[in-house]
């Protein structure tokens, strides 16, 4: 199976084949076209308060704020579209699938250009194969399917660098580095690509002489560089220290091991694909580890053997898929290799060697026995379309969220992130009690994970179990004090307990760790409203906008601290913008009723308004809340309608305690709106 077949055919149709890669491909992913946001994609984008700060764009490409790696150029994408889209996932999601039709174009391209037989099929096959859902349907994957355009458009660019003769090709050879940049710039695996270039060589039969390896250095230079950055940002902000991480070289040689064949078999037999697959247990002392090293052994004497029949083809795929692999298969310590060794991910462009390989098999074949050539082809076309079905089922487990993770528990029960991060989506739903099973399901599997007692923390505080809340938040700050979530939730905990100093202690702690924290600026904000600082409370709000200006419960916050300081009109246009922003925010509709209807000054009470918005506010809160009633009584008095007012207050003060601070003042409302008194606030509070 030696390359060098020309295409000439195929080529003159290649405008028919572009169009149906693209539209099967783009079909083939449609479940995941509307799926939401998944798992870290909160981290990236959703909560990414460097996606909206003012200075966002520097600290993204000049701080170590990053949620993850270094990622500057993914980073400044998604800034990019959360200016354009906002948090529609659409958009996210169509941007990823366009990469990714683009990436198949590429490996189409490329394989023309090195002459390898069937470079359509292989660009069909990687457009179309279910194990690159992960890198599609994924938002947070945007690193792998950028990072793969720029690495293809830099393999091609040197191509053509090696082909020109001409004095502008030097202009070529500048293009590939800049290409090579900002591939390693979207994800620092590309730092693999030197040796893409060599194998490149060497298929060509060029000679990899001094000249060559000079060539090459700038590449190898810039991938060594950022992948000390990488290994550096890992191990001391990722945090892959610690007896978890601290494998062996014979450990981490068997799992390399084992991964390169996982990965093989995945690509051929794409069954049980899966969003977590089970950590592998390994050890030196266990004969049986070592399996997939010698079979790797042989596999390597077996291509050496087949070379003088089939040419450099087989040894250059083989070379490409360890190599493009080797920063994930073990050597290097990941964060993730906490809960799994492998992902589907991880081979999102080393899949190109055997897919290659295959397809060049199947266009030698057709060529070979010309009587079955359309039988071969045709069974060609049947394999893309088995694929393509694979694809749109798979794409669909990515389109929500819970169907994620109860598919990944279901294929893969041991799987401890996977309850923790179900168990978050159950507690979004308010299925609180399904959501608690799941966190102490976590605690069980992973007694030390820090996420499961902030998790478990905060649904006990959804149930008002406040003591249980406390303990599990302490213990999440416990094994992780530069958590600034766990700050936070221990926070929220101990404010809910009313213990408002000691929790400001605690979002502080937060904010000193991460000060862009927008929930931590906010609920610090609240906390000094509950004693009585506006001007502390001012700050955070303002701080926590400055980041989020479409942080609706800062705003309505902002507005309270204003009404506090008598600065009545800049609150009713920060509760009016809240409003903007979420029209059915309860305390916001409440709270610019009341102004609406009670302010001393006439100028800012509004009779209409008081009552549409304290309506509103009252059917949103299920029309059982005696404050909003208290609010919605005073709005009826304003308007003259006082028989209704009382009806309203007496509602409201059957739902509270007479003798609570709440039910004093309603009987006061009440006995003023007999006597045809509406309320109104005193100025001097």
């Amino acid at each position: 199976m030696r390359y060098g077949i020309a295409q000439r055919p195929f080529l003159s149709r290649w405008p028919v084949y572009l169009f149906l890669l693209t539209a099967v491909t783009i079909l083939a992913y449609r479940p995941a076209w509307h799926g939401g946001f998944l798992w870290d994609d909160d981290a990236y984008v959703t909560n990414n308060e460097l996606l909206t700060a003012p200075d966002g764009l520097r600290r993204i490409w000049f701080s170590f704020e990053s949620p993850s790696q270094y990622f500057p150029l993914v980073y400044t994408t998604f800034r990019i579209e959360r200016a354009l889209w906002g948090l529609n996932p659409a958009g996210y999601h169509v941007v990823n699938v366009l990469l990714h039709v683009a990436n198949a174009l590429l490996v189409w391209r490329l394989m023309a250009r090195l002459r390898v037989p069937g470079a359509w099929l292989a660009g069909a096959i990687f457009a179309l194969h279910p194990v690159q859902v992960e890198s599609v349907a994924w938002i947070t994957e945007r690193k792998n399917v950028l990072m793969g355009f720029f690495f293809l458009l830099t393999l091609l660019t040197w191509i053509e660098f090696l082909e020109q003769q001409m004095t502008r090709r030097w202009r070529l050879y500048l293009l590939a580095l800049v290409l090579y940049a900002l591939a390693l710039l979207s994800k620092t695996t590309a730092c693999t690509l030197p040796a893409a270039l060599l194998l490149i060589l060497w298929l060509q039969k060029r000679a990899i002489n001094k000249e060559r390896l000079v060539q090459v250095v700038p590449f190898l230079i810039l991938g060594i560089a950022m992948g000390l950055l990488t290994v550096w940002w890992e191990r001391y902000h990722q945090g892959t220290r610690g007896p978890l991480f601290a494998l062996g070289p014979i450990e981490r040689i068997l799992i390399a091991s084992r991964a390169v064949w996982f990965y093989l078999g995945k690509l051929f037999w794409p069954s049980n694909l899966t969003f977590i697959y089970p950590r592998w247990m390994v050890s030196p002392t266990h004969l049986l580890d070592y399996a997939w090293l010698a079979a790797g052994g042989g596999a390597c004497a077996a291509i050496a053997l087949a070379r003088k029949h089939v040419g450099r083809s087989l040894e250059v795929a083989a070379l490409y898929f360890v190599a493009t692999l080797s920063p994930v298969i073990g050597f290097i310590m990941l964060y993730t290799f906490r809960y799994t060794f492998v992902a589907d991910h991880y081979q999102y462009l080393a899949s190109i060697g055997p897919i290659a390989l295959a397809s060049a098999g199947v266009a030698t074949l057709a060529a070979a026995f010309k009587e079955s050539r359309h039988f071969i082809l045709g069974a060609g076309v049947c394999i893309l379309v088995a694929l393509a079905m694979l694809t749109w089922r798979q794409s669909t487990m990515y389109a929500d969220i819970e169907a994620l993770w109860r598919t990944t528990i279901a294929r893969n029960p041991d799987c401890w992130m996977a309850h923790n991060n179900l168990g978050i989506v159950l507690a979004q739903k308010n299925e609180i009690d399904e959501a608690i099973a799941h966190y102490r399901k976590t605690l069980e599997m992973s007694p030390d994970f820090a996420d499961a007692d902030y998790n478990l923390g905060s649904a006990l505080l959804q149930k008002g179990e406040i003591d249980a809340a406390i303990l599990h938040c302490q213990r999440a700050v416990t094994i992780q004090p530069n958590d600034p979530e766990a700050q936070v939730g221990l926070g929220n905990a101990l404010f809910q307990k009313g213990l408002i100093d000691e929790s400001i202690v605690h979002y502080q702690k937060a904010l000193a760790i991460r000060p862009y924290y927008v929930t931590a600026h906010y609920n610090v904000s609240s906390a000094f409203l509950k004693k009585g600082e506006i001007d502390e409370a001012i700050f955070h709000c303002q701080a926590a906008l400055s980041v989020q200006p479409e942080h609706a419960d800062a705003h309505t916050n902002l507005a309270a601290a204003l009404v506090q300081k008598g600065e009545i009109a800049n609150a009713i246009e920060q509760y009016e913008k809240a409003l903007q922003i979420a029209p059915r925010s309860v305390p916001a509709l409440n709270n610019l009723a009341w102004i609406f209807a009670t302010y001393s000054d006439p100028a800012f009470r509004d009779g209409t308004k008081a009552l549409e918005l304290a309506q509103e506010a009252n059917e949103s809160s299920g029309r059982s809340n005696p404050v909003i009633l208290r609010t919605l009584a005073a709005a009826h008095a304003n308007a003259g309608q006082f028989s209704k007012a009382v009806e309203v207050g007496q509602l409201a003060l059957s739902l509270t305690d007479w003798q609570s601070a709440l039910g004093n003042a309603l009987q006061k409302d009440i006995a003023g709106y007999q006597a045809g008194l509406p309320y109104r606030e005193n100025t001097n509070q």
